[in-house]
């Protein structure tokens, strides 16, 4: 029933109609997203205001909350929690450092002191010791507060969160 010919005629025209599908995804992808000479800077045309979902006046940020004020409310408990973050690259026992480096003791450690850790040195430049501050900054978005870091974690964005996990790490070593 079948032959060697057939089953090419057939395998061949499977490969056909694959190119042909192939060559239409490469044609309309160019024709619908490429040239325009636009690029990603481009200015947009208008913009369009929009009120709330209250109506009225668009609502004003939130006021900042001093971040000595929610340390002393600081839960360590919940810490606890906001920990299965960072647990993934980093450890909790001295000196067993992981992707990252131990946070045993980090709490008012000397900056990029962990034995047997390779920093990458972008950590000195903008802190001596890992003071609260520091740690809350760095914490928030720790590729914008320390550049070239290796640590590639997105940050916490809730400042409660920062301050429960700090409290947490405070706790650990005594």
């Amino acid at each position: 029933m079948f032959d060697t010919m057939t089953t090419t005629k057939i395998i061949g025209g499977f490969c056909g109609t694959f190119l042909v599908f192939l060559l239409g995804g490469w044609v309309s992808e160019t024709i619908y997203h490429g040239g325009g000479g636009h690029g990603d800077d481009h200015a947009q045309g208008y913009v369009i205001e929009v009120a709330d979902a209250a109506g009225g006046e668009p609502a004003e940020p939130e006021p900042e909350v001093d971040f000595s004020v929610l340390m002393a409310s600081a839960d360590a408990g919940a810490g606890e929690k906001v920990f299965k973050n960072c647990r993934s690259c980093h450890a909790l026992e001295a000196g067993k450092n992981g992707t990252g480096p131990s946070l045993y003791g980090v709490v008012d450690r000397t900056v990029g002191t962990e034995a047997d850790f390779n920093y990458s040195g972008a950590l000195v430049a903008v802190a001596d010791v890992w003071d609260t501050d520091h740690l809350n900054g760095f914490l928030e978005d720790p590729k914008n507060y320390a550049p070239g870091t290796k640590m590639s974690f997105k940050g916490l964005s809730k400042p409660e969160d920062r301050a429960n996990l700090i409290a947490y790490l405070d706790g650990l070593d005594g």
